[in-house]
């Protein structure tokens, strides 16, 4: 689950993270009384306006802009608020912009006085550890950063027993050039930010830049957490941060209905039984020159009524020009997905496109007979070669 920057910023100030001071706002109105707020408490009128949206790269589309005024602040956002901001992270309609964080200027003596870091803690699932990525090139840059000089990206692994350890927080600061007072601010940082990521079940906690001011303070500028949906049963205060007019629609459809759905750019949706079949599946699309639309994994025990309301979801994509059902009848039997198929076929209307159909694996032979006997316009195909051969034929 992504959350905001805002939400993010206030998670990391429970943890005990410095955090700028901001607001808030839906409207150029609000943004207006925040930067007269932030004025207050500051005593600066500069402050940033800062769209917030699921998506990173926001400075360069433009959703980040530096305001000299509260009236400038108001100007600004008017500007930012129903703005589709499209960055490397959306597609070609980008993401709309409904409301703005108004931030503190941590930039008080000129950006040549700070210096700005990159930093993040994931999980490495080949080391079976937790990492920490840091930089000494933060900044809107990171990418370039990352693929031209690597040597600049450095990593410490974290043993899931001993947490992590005082003096991997002193090799990050002392490998981050710091020293003094905010070499002892980042020590405290980073024992922090690990703090929060353990603590809320993250799967990501990015900050870039990670800010070191020209009073040696350090202030995370920006900061993204992704959260495990898997431990959020632990977490039912985290789960009313979910904003779903950001999430994909049709995965959310998916998901209040128990379909694992995750929406791709290509256009041969598929629907198979397992996360494994599934990977497999893309694969064969890939393999054959198409591109999965999909991730569409129905589970072990699917009905006919699940069934059917997956295609109802894989039909909701314009993208989808064909289906691709590859099911290995286990635990779910293949003459089950095959009733599926057909009540989609009477229930749904407009399927015009071609449906390739693989069903193996138990009570396979009686769901051939009962496609057959529907005289469905279906594509059969009873080996992952006769899969890729259909999907080649279709031009698509």
């Amino acid at each position: 689950m992504n959350l905001h920057e805002y939400q993010s910023k206030n998670l990391l100030e429970q943890f005990g993270i410095k955090v700028g001071k901001r607001f808030l706002a839906y409207n150029p109105d609000e943004a207006y009384e925040a930067a007269l707020n932030l004025k207050e408490l500051t005593g600066s009128e500069i402050c940033a306006v800062k769209a917030q949206v699921h998506a990173g790269g926001r400075g360069k589309a433009g959703g980040v802009k530096i305001a000299k005024s509260p009236e400038e602040a108001k100007k600004l956002t008017s500007q930012i608020i129903g703005m589709r901001l499209v960055t490397p992270q959306t597609d070609e309609n980008g993401k709309l912009v409904r409301k703005v964080l108004i931030e503190q200027n941590l930039y008080y003596e000129g950006k040549e006085n700070v210096q700005e870091f990159y930093m993040s803690i994931s999980c490495d699932r080949k080391n079976e550890k937790n990492v920490i990525l840091y930089s000494t090139q933060g900044g809107m840059e990171i990418e370039k950063v990352a693929e031209a000089t690597p040597n600049l990206i450095f990593k410490e692994f974290i043993n899931p027993i001993t947490g992590l350890m005082p003096y991997q927080a002193r090799k990050i600061a002392f490998n981050l050039g710091l020293n003094g007072d905010a070499f002892n601010d980042m020590l405290y940082f980073i024992t922090k930010l690990y703090q929060t990521f353990i603590g809320i079940d993250a799967s990501l906690i990015e900050i870039n830049p990670v800010l070191k001011t020209s009073d040696n303070q350090i202030y995370p500028a920006d900061a993204k957490i992704v959260l495990d949906d898997s431990a959020l049963f632990r977490h039912p205060e985290l789960s009313g941060l979910r904003d779903i007019e950001e999430e994909n629609q049709l995965e959310l459809e998916a998901n209040s209905v128990g379909l694992n759905y995750v929406k791709l750019d290509g256009n041969v949706a598929c629907m198979v039984n397992g996360a494994g079949l599934a990977m497999a599946t893309m694969d064969l699309i890939a393999i054959a020159g198409a591109k999965p639309a999909n991730f569409l994994d129905v589970g072990g025990s699917a009905s006919s009524e699940q069934i059917e309301k997956g295609f109802r979801i894989i039909l909701k994509d314009p993208s989808v020009k064909a289906i691709l059902v590859n099911i290995f009848g286990g635990i779910v039997r293949c003459d089950r997905v095959a009733n599926g198929i057909i009540e989609a076929y009477r229930n749904v209307e407009n399927i015009d496109i071609p449906i390739i159909v693989r069903l193996q694996g138990t009570n396979a032979q009686l769901a051939k007979e009962i496609l057959e006997s529907s005289k469905l316009k279906l594509i059969p195909a009873n080996t992952l070669d006769e899969v890729i051969e259909c999907i080649k034929a279709l031009n698509l």
